[in-house]
């Protein structure tokens, strides 16, 4: 019997549509959407322009939107998502499980209340990482109450590394822990790639060009590949810029003292991206972030990555020496003998690694996890309700 599986998420995300549609392949599946994101939304969110999305997000899968009932509508606020309507889908849907993305919005901790009344399993997917959490009292808080909150879920979907050792930080128990890899529509930008690269002249003088993808703020840390840029022994360098922000003229400043020849695209909407990243050598991620995916586009892209010991997805995708190099936050030294080991690799060999990575942290494994995870949870709920 196919499993009936319900998943609420803010509003249409590009980095989901893939994994509805691999997850709709194997399941009966509905997708909720908490609120209506407009462009000036998304400029508001930080990317700096207001601008939708020139994908598709909604074909494949059924969805619907929810009424948002928030006084201040918004992806950004707690209280910006407020879909109390939620609990009559799930009361009504006969799931067989419910998945949220985090806890961060009303509407998602609104769908965990109601699966534990209507006695549906709820599972959780997020990428909270250790290295990303603030200090002081509040970390210590955080360790007494937390393991206490996790408790309204069933199940834990980890991303990566770093995730599943924050969830077992707080006391996850490891059979309540499945793997669900962090992804994106790997194909369509291997695809998109190769069609722009064939299309690039050869131009065997060109310089090496390392590429930010990311919203232009001190926050991201772009001056620090300007930075490090400059400290590359021996090499001619090209460092581009894909993303707006406060920070861009700034940046435009500090490139020009420096001497170092940039590019700036501007925002990138994502179905230009793939030429973005077929036109660079290099991916570079220099702040902290829970995951990165702009690591997982650029390597279904081909390209290698330097990224900071804090960003998420280091330990799953980054090899130093295969797939790329990972340097100490901040160590703009140590960022820059980052970058000379990654210009050093072989390129057919750091591709056939990166190949293989993609292979993994692709939509259909990410679905697969969560398929086992629903049925792993039905099992064990069967005949006595989702807690003992």
């Amino acid at each position: 019997m196919s499993l009936r599986i319900g998943f609420l998420v803010s509003h249409p995300i590009q980095y989901y549509a893939p994994i509805f549609r691999a997850l709709a392949e194997r399941c009966d599946l509905t997708v909720f959407f908490a609120h209506r994101q407009t462009a000036d939304g998304q400029a508001r969110a930080g990317y700096g322009v207001a601008f939708q999305w020139d994908v598709d997000l909604l074909s494949g899968y059924d969805s619907r939107y929810l009424t948002n009932v928030s006084r201040q509508p918004s992806t950004d606020l707690f209280a910006g998502c407020d879909t109390p309507g939620i609990a009559q889908e799930i009361d009504q849907g006969g799931f067989d499980a419910f998945l949220v993305p985090g806890w961060g919005l009303k509407s998602y901790l609104q769908a965990a209340r109601a699966c534990r009344r209507s006695r549906v399993p709820v599972l959780v997917r997020g990428d909270s990482q250790l290295a990303s959490q603030r200090g002081g009292a509040l970390r210590i808080a955080k360790a007494v109450v937390f393991p206490l909150f996790l408790r309204r879920f069933d199940g834990f979907l980890y991303v990566g590394q770093r995730n599943r050792e924050y969830l077992q930080h707080y006391g996850v128990r490891p059979d309540r822990l499945f793997f669900s890899p962090h992804c994106i529509d790997n194909e369509a930008f291997r695809i998109g790639s190769e069609a722009a690269r064939s299309k690039l002249p050869r131009d065997p003088n060109r310089p090496p060009r390392l590429l930010f993808v990311g919203k232009l703020v001190d926050s991201k840390r772009p001056f620090d590949l300007l930075d490090a840029a400059a400290l590359v022994r021996g090499r001619r360098l090209e460092v581009a810029f894909a993303g707006a922000g406060e920070a861009e003229a700034r940046l435009k400043q500090a490139a020009s003292a420096a001497g170092i020849p940039t590019v700036f695209h501007g925002f990138v909407n994502q179905s230009e991206l793939p030429a973005i990243y077929a036109a660079a050598d290099v991916i570079i991620a220099p702040s902290v972030e829970t995951w990165g995916l702009v690591v997982n586009e650029a390597m279904a892209c081909g390209l290698p990555a330097v990224v900071s010991d804090a960003v998420g997805c280091g330990p799953d995708l980054v090899e130093d020496g295969r797939t790329g190099a990972v340097f100490r936050l901040g160590d703009t030294a140590g960022f820059a003998r980052a970058i000379e080991r990654v210009l050093a690799l072989d390129p057919a060999r750091s591709r056939a690694a990166i190949s293989s990575k993609m292979a993994l942290y692709s939509p259909s494994r990410t679905a697969e996890g969560i398929i086992d995870a629903a049925t792993a949870l039905r099992r064990a709920t069967a005949g006595k309700g989702v807690k003992p």
